[in-house]
C-alpha cells in the first residue's frame, strides 16, 4: 500500500536531510510543511521531494501535523520528526509491514534516549495511520492520535537523535498562553504542563500541577509516571516525606515500576539499610518490560543501574563473587561504561585474574 510521510519543520538543515535519506527507502510520498525556517532547511527537503508547502505557524504541533497529513495522497500516512532517524534494517520491516497493510494504525517503537548507540530510554508511539480512517493529531504541544480501529504493533525502530538542545521553554510557553486565554488543559495536557514546569526547575508549580493531575481520571501510565516526576519535584524542595509519599502512590495504581523500584532502592541506600536496598534493587530487575502498555521506559532502571548498585551493596557485605557477578551482567549492557570497568579491575585484584 502506498505511504506518504510527513514531516513539519523548522531551521532544520543539520538533520532534515539525514532523515530523509533514511525515508526515501521505505515512503512512497514525501509530505515536509515549513512553519518558518530562516536557514536553508528547504533547500535540503527540495533535494528529496517537491511536495513542500508552508504553513504559517499558530503555537498548535497537532494543526501543524494535520496540515500535512490533509496533504497527502497515499493509502496511509506516517509522521516523523526532522531528527529521527531510521536505522536500514527498519526500513526494510517498515516496508515489509506496508506489504501486508492489514491494519488502521500501527504503533513503532521510538527510541527517543541512547548512548553510544545503546537503547536507554523507550516507548510506543502510533506512527502510521489508514489515511481513509480520517485519524487527526490533538494536543498544542506533545500531540498525539486518539488509538482506534485495527491496531498492530512493529518492532521497526525510529530513533530520536538530537544534534542541538532545543528551546526548553517553548513548550511551556505554548501551554501558558493557552492557560491566560481562558483554555481549560485536559487531564493529558496537564500531566505534561507539570513535566515542562519541572523541566524548568519550576518545582512547587509542578506539584501542583501534577497532584492536580493525579486528583483526576487521566491514563494511567501517565498517573505513574507523574508520581516518579513528583518524586524529583519534591526532593528538589527538600521535603523527603512527599517525595517518599508520591513514590509509594505509583504502587497503589499498578505493579511496581522498575525506576520506582530503583529510586526506593536508592532510598534505602543511602540509609545504609543494605538488605533493603537489595530487595529493591532486584525487585527491578524481575520486572517483564512490557512497552505495549505504552508507557515511557527507562531501560537504565531495567538492567544497568540496579545491576551495577546492586554490585556495589554485594562488595559492602563482602561477598566480592556476587557482586562481581552483578558487575558483570551490567557490563553486557554497557561493555564501555566506566564505572563497570573501574570495578572489573577492582575484581581481578580481589578475585585474581580470571575475572
Amino acid at each position: 500500500m502506498p505511504l506518504s510521510v510527513c514531516l513539519i519543520v523548522k531551521d532544520e538543515e543539520a538533520v532534515v536531510s539525514r532523515c530523509l535519506n533514511c525515508v526515501q527507502k521505505f515512503a512512497d510520498e514525501i509530505i515536509v510543511v515549513d512553519t518558518g525556517s530562516a536557514d536553508k532547511t528547504v533547500e535540503e527537503v527540495k533535494k528529496f521531494t517537491d511536495k513542500v508547502y508552508f504553513y504559517e505557524w499558530n503555537d498548535n504541533f497537532a494543526d501543524a501535523r494535520n496540515y500535512a497529513f490533509e496533504k497527502a495522497t497515499g493509502d496511509f500516512v506516517m509522521w516523523l520528526d526532522a531528527d529521527d532517524v531510521v536505522p536500514d534494517e527498519d526500513c526494510i520491516k517498515i516496508k515489509q509491514l506496508m506489504e501486508k497493510a492489514d491494519f488502521d494504525m500501527a504503533f513503532l517503537p521510538y527510541i527517543s534516549g541512547s548512548e553510544e548507540g545503546i537503547k536507554t530510554f523507550v516507548y510506543y508511539r502510533e506512527r502510521i495511520f489508514r489515511r481513509s480512517g480520517n485519524y487527526k493529531f490533538r494536543g498544542a504541544v506533545h500531540e498525539a492520535v486518539t488509538p482506534q480501529g485495527n491496531i498492530v504493533y512493529s518492532d521497526a525502530e525510529i530513533w530520536h537523535k538530537k544534534l542541538k538542545a532545543g528551546n526548553s521553554l517553548r513548550n511551556l510557553n505554548i501551554l501558558q498562553k493557552r492557560i491566560a486565554h481562558g483554555i481549560c488543559l485536559n487531564e493529558r495536557e496537564k500531566f505534561y504542563y507539570g513535566r515542562e514546569l519541572l523541566s524548568n526547575s519550576m518545582y512547587r508549580e509542578a506539584i501542583a500541577v501534577l497532584e492536580d493531575f493525579l486528583r483526576g481520571n487521566g491514563w494511567i501510565e501517565n498517573k505513574i509516571e507523574a508520581c516518579i516526576n513528583l518524586y524529583g519535584a519534591y526532593t528538589a524542595i527538600g521535603d523527603n516525606d512527599g517525595a517518599l509519599n508520591a513514590l509509594l502512590k505509583s504502587f497503589t495504581l499498578a505493579e511496581p515500576r522498575s525506576e520506582a523500584c530503583c529510586i526506593l532502592g536508592w532510598h534505602f541506600f543511602e540509609q545504609n539499610d543494605v538488605n533493603c536496598a537489595i530487595y529493591w534493587y532486584q525487585r527491578a530487575l524481575s520486572n517483564k518490560i512490557d512497552l505495549q502498555k505504552g508507557g515511557f521506559v527507562n531501560l537504565d532502571y531495567c538492567a544497568f543501574i540496579p545491576n551495577i548498585q546492586l554490585c556495589v551493596l554485594y562488595d559492602k557485605l563482602g561477598d566480592y563473587v556476587t557482586a562481581n557477578a552483578y558487575n558483570e551482567e551490567a557490563g553486557k549492557v554497557k561493555p564501555h561504561d566506566k564505572n563497570y570497568l573501574i570495578n572489573k579491575q577492582y575484581f581481578q585484584n580481589i578475585l585474581g585474574k580470571e575475572v
